[in-house]
């Protein structure tokens, strides 16, 4: 494990990986359920998409391991699967099979980037303060899910949010109960706190009849057939097709980096420049993820903020991943005890890890608002946007427009110029 991991270079060891990538694994388990509910409303076979999920998932988790040695598990990306139903397949009236085929022009694509260094230019090119930015922002993000997931927060005509009501919310007061066991034992350095809270709360919700407990732990995976290369390339010479893939490409391309930039600062993982290290290594898992998730039968595949819950739990190396990629394997023949644990168990620690990557802030240099404030815009737009991409968008614009404003145009990289002229036309013209 040292020779492959690197385990003392990283101040970790195999038991405090071990927790870490089952808490990420369990904080995202939710996707083998979410994914094909949410992809099957497009025409896809149900059960099939709980096998391709997880080996999608597996895949894409074992080469972040293998190519980066980074605790980041990879998984389909929700709002990537969304987009691929509600807008293209029964917007656009694009049948599921072209879908497939875009995401996988999409990961192509990608692959080719990554070959190229253009995509780690990118990554290396952001400046350390909207790194900073962009981590706390996921956190602010993962929260918002965590207390929606959790009905504390709850959507308002009104006031778009609001307050959940406790009265008679069984699922939103265990919730709270599991945030602060979590918390209280975090403070204790408890390992696998998180974990621990997530079993806590969701024995309590099987206790008093919240969930089912299921008649048997184990089952046979259904055929993937149903789904297994099925892309349908017939509208390739079709403008709208392009729209589709650049749409796929924009998002997955900007989620990745975001959720690469944000974890693996939070993690201490970049280096002394605020660079990514092995970052090529990286986005290609992310790529060639993409890519056999489309010939298997699922949406775009793209690294997780939620494996945040894993480094919060210590999580260094690629061992974490390890852990999770073989859990995915696992959830095909255990799928009916995954389906146990609730949204209101998980939120917990959601809220918690968000508020551990929140406190990257202390780092920024609150005296330069040029530094400063495209920093805040980030953060604030990707919770309110719902879009860690729309946050990367407000951070590199303002960035590049307060340096050039100020006169500081030497702080600016040529890449964050082109950037952000690409995301001016993306907003007007799109």
């Amino acid at each position: 494990m040292e020779s492959l991991f690197k385990l003392r270079e990283n101040n970790t060891n195999v038991m405090t990986e071990v927790i870490a990538g089952i808490t990420t694994f369990v904080t995202m388990s939710y996707i083998i359920f979410v994914n094909p509910d949410i992809l099957s409303k497009a025409g896809m076979d149900f059960n099939s998409l709980v096998v391709v999920t997880c080996l999608a998932s597996a895949l894409g988790t074992f080469l972040m391991a293998v190519l980066a040695n980074y605790p980041i598990a990879l998984a389909p990306g929700m709002g990537l699967n969304a987009f691929f139903t509600f807008s293209v397949v029964m917007g656009m009236g694009v049948s599921w099979k072209v879908a497939l085929a875009a995401v996988f022009v999409e990961g192509v694509i990608f692959i080719v980037l990554t070959l190229t260094s253009i995509r780690e230019m990118i990554v290396n090119t952001i400046p350390k303060s909207l790194k900073i930015g962009i981590s706390a922002g996921i956190g602010l993000f993962i929260t918002f899910i965590g207390l929606l997931s959790a009905g504390i927060i709850v959507k308002s005509d009104a006031t778009t949010v609001a307050l959940g009501s406790f009265k008679n919310n069984i699922p939103a007061l265990l919730s709270m109960a599991g945030l602060f066991l979590m918390a209280a034992l975090t403070c204790f350095n408890v390992k696998g706190a998180l974990l621990i809270g997530i079993i806590v709360v969701t024995g309590a919700a099987a206790a008093l009849g919240l969930v089912t407990v299921p008649e048997t732990f184990v089952s046979l995976p259904p055929s993937i057939t149903p789904l297994l290369g099925q892309l349908d390339f017939s509208m390739i010479s079709k403008p709208e097709f392009w729209v589709v893939v650049f749409t796929f490409f924009f998002v997955d391309f900007f989620d990745t980096i975001g959720t690469l930039v944000g974890v693996c600062n939070r993690s201490g993982l970049l280096d002394a420049n605020g660079n990514l290290p092995r970052a090529r290594g990286a986005l290609m898992a992310d790529a060639i993820a993409t890519v056999a998730g489309a010939a298997m039968g699922t949406s775009t595949v793209t690294s997780y903020v939620e494996s945040s819950s894993g480094v919060a739990q210590g999580g260094r190396t690629g061992l974490t991943s390890i852990i999770t990629a073989l859990l995915f394997i696992c959830a095909i023949f255990f799928t009916p005890v995954i389906g146990m644990v609730p949204s209101y168990a998980t939120a917990p620690a959601l809220i918690l890890v968000g508020v551990y990557m929140m406190m990257s802030l202390k780092d920024l240099n609150y005296d330069d608002w040029t530094e400063f404030i495209p920093s805040l815009l980030g953060f604030f737009m990707m919770p309110f946007a719902y879009s860690i991409a729309t946050g990367i968008e407000f951070a590199v614009i303002s960035y590049v427009a307060l340096k050039y404003l100020t006169g500081k145009f030497k702080d600016v990289h040529v890449l964050m110029t082109i950037l952000a002229i690409l995301f001016i036309a993306k907003e007007v013209f799109a």
